[in-house]
């Protein structure tokens, strides 16, 4: 018999903010948190704009010292600050339980880019002596999850994914696993990422993959809209608490809302662009809708993953006709990319944490900068103003390069 798993803390490290009230408040009142960057000189650069997290200071979250956060990268510095509101809020701090039933499991789409451009620039301006002792251990995709694990003591289950895009939530989904076949009762999971650095910028703007839309910056993430030209990138984390049901019962700790289904699939077509019918994509939100053990008919409401690309939106509009047929006229969808950009192998733990607050406020979040459809996105995407509505269940998807798809159910706390 399969576990039941909840969700018992949540967290945001955002353009938008840290405090998860405050931020979902953000979301419904159309907020951006895009903005020209601002942490190294782009002025030369084709796009000069992004998701910054300005004014972060993890010493004001954490135990942790300034030196001590000088030996980690800013993608596991976010990691880590989410972790200790998460845990925070879980009521775990002071939890003496089992370490050896607790784990972690974070994904990250690229890891320390941030270290690897520094350390680079030394090697070649300073040379191999003066390359940090710190640099491997700072920029290792496996970072965040390795010292979360080391500052909370977590001795179980202990991992990391890297799928590009959909890394968070293959974290999540996988997370979900561990517990519901009873290898761990707890697991801090999600997605952290930082990659608003000179190569990540100029990286992603020399694909084409991102809108060039310098003179608005706050217009230029929009998912599904006729005249959107790519997605804005962005940095931060949404990390989670999983919990066995009645483990947290015992704990008499609040459930904020439960995790029932996982699916994943590959494209298995091309290394950036997604497969245009969405078949990847369509068949990872068709497994996770049998794991749940529930009806396509039982999904109220779809957080899309909605990045603002031509391509991107237009497949997953086409996926999600393909699986849901006559029920998307009975199901709104949307995407808060428009936002706060796209965070990489963060979004999905971002993402997730929308949804955990859609179901606890009833409330389906609104797409901003959504004008004019395109005329192949025929859904109903929620445009511009939040919705209240009745929702039980929800559809979270993730898609990264690489085709890889993941996709969760969630539904209200029990």
């Amino acid at each position: 018999m399969r576990r039941r798993v909840v969700v018992t803390g949540v967290s945001v490290v955002t353009a938008l903010g840290l405090d998860v009230s405050e931020f979902w408040d953000k979301i419904c009142a159309g907020k951006s948190g895009i903005g020209p960057v601002e942490r190294f000189d782009c002025s030369d650069y084709k796009v000069r704009f992004g998701g910054e997290v300005k004014d972060f200071d993890a010493t004001e979250y954490t135990n942790l010292t300034a030196k001590d956060l000088k030996r980690v990268d800013r993608f596991v510095q976010f990691g880590l600050v989410g972790a200790h509101i998460a845990y925070r809020q879980a009521q775990l701090e002071d939890f003496d339980g089992d370490p050896y039933r607790r784990g972690v499991l974070v994904g990250s789409g690229i890891g320390g880019l941030n270290e690897i451009e520094n350390q680079h620039d030394r090697l070649y301006n300073q040379g191999p002596a003066r390359v940090s002792p710190f640099m491997i251990p700072k920029l290792m995709v496996n970072a965040a999850s390795g010292n979360i694990s080391v500052t909370y003591k977590l001795k179980g289950p202990n991992s990391a994914v890297a799928t590009a895009c959909a890394s968070a939530t293959n974290a999540i989904g996988d997370a979900f696993k561990l517990i519901q076949n009873d290898v761990a009762d707890i697991m801090v999971t999600g997605g952290s990422e930082a990659a608003v650095t000179p190569m990540g910028l100029s990286g992603f703007a020399r694909m084409n993959a991102l809108s060039t839309r310098n003179d608005d910056p706050q217009s230029a993430s929009r998912p599904f809209d006729r005249d959107r030209d790519g997605f804005v990138i962005a940095e931060g984390a949404g990390i989670i608490v999983l919990e066995e049901y009645e483990h947290a019962k015992k704990r008499g700790i609040p459930i904020l809302a439960e995790v029932i289904g996982y699916g994943m699939s590959a494209d298995g077509s091309h290394m950036t662009a997604p497969d245009p019918e969405g078949r990847g994509a369509g068949r990872a939100m068709q497994n996770a809708i049998r794991d749940a053990g529930i009806n396509n008919e039982d999904i109220d409401y779809i957080n899309t993953h909605g990045t603002s690309t031509p391509l991107g939106d237009v497949a997953e509009t086409a996926a999600i006709n393909t699986v849901f047929g006559a029920h998307v006229n009975k199901m709104p969808v949307s995407s808060t990319k428009g936002h706060l950009g796209h965070l990489l192998g963060a979004s999905g733990g971002v993402e997730f944490v929308v949804a955990v607050k859609a179901l606890q406020e009833q409330t389906a979040p609104p797409t901003v900068n959504l004008d004019e459809p395109d005329e192949k996105c025929n859904l109903d995407y929620i445009p511009q103003e939040p919705r209240e509505m009745k929702i039980n269940r929800i559809l979270k998807n993730s898609f990264g390069f690489g085709g890889h798809n993941a996709c969760l159910v969630l539904q209200n706390a029990p």
